[in-house]
């Protein structure tokens, strides 16, 4: 059980590692636990638009896609040209002698083949969690939101592998980040003690 303690400490050091395109613009940005708890939620989704029976491989999936980066860190679309990680070796050593070994280093692969759909889904997931990260960027008036969009849209969107993620792809480029609460019937100002 000591490597599985080690395991959760190492996880939880996720937060304390924020993208690494905070490089470039400064932005307060997304720590990977925080891309990584995201990415969870929405591969959730396009799973139960693609009519997935179940959706266990996708989650846990979704968990182990990018807890490499732990050891590997972040790469931005910059360092990537010059940096080369070594993921198998990270996720290898990152569950050896853990319960998850076999089942974790498994999905890892899957993932990283991107031949299953439960893996194109994850994929999908993950520049899914960009793009709302970029429209939340966006809306709180910092550049990188609008800079990189039409960038993604060429390069990013062709390379999504469901239909659903395609359309999400499209609602998320119009979406207002403060509709959730701002709209919300029973916000104060529409349903509470400011209402007018």
């Amino acid at each position: 059980m000591k490597r599985d303690i080690e395991l959760l400490f190492e996880i939880g050091a996720l937060r304390n590692l924020p993208r690494a395109w905070r490089h470039f613009f400064n932005p307060d940005v997304q720590s990977i636990n925080e891309h990584i708890f995201r990415v969870v939620w929405i591969a959730l989704t396009p799973a139960r638009y693609e009519k997935l029976k179940s959706h266990e491989k996708v989650l846990k999936m979704a968990l182990v896609h990018d807890l490499t980066e732990s050891r590997t860190g972040d790469v931005h679309h910059l360092s990537r040209q010059y940096v080369k990680r070594n993921e198998k070796l990270a996720v290898d050593d990152i569950f050896t002698q853990t319960v998850h070994y076999r089942e974790m280093i498994s999905l890892y692969e899957e993932y990283e083949e991107r031949k299953t759909i439960e893996a194109k889904i994850v994929k999908d997931a993950d520049n899914l969690d960009i793009q709302l990260e970029l429209r939340e960027q966006a809306a709180r008036g910092h550049s990188v939101g609008t800079i990189w969009n039409a960038s993604r849209d060429k390069a990013v969107y062709r390379k999504l592998f469901t239909q659903s993620a395609k359309i999400l792809w499209r609602k998320i480029a119009r979406a207002n980040p403060h509709d959730w609460h701002d709209k919300s019937p029973r916000n104060r100002f529409k349903g509470g003690d400011w209402k007018v």
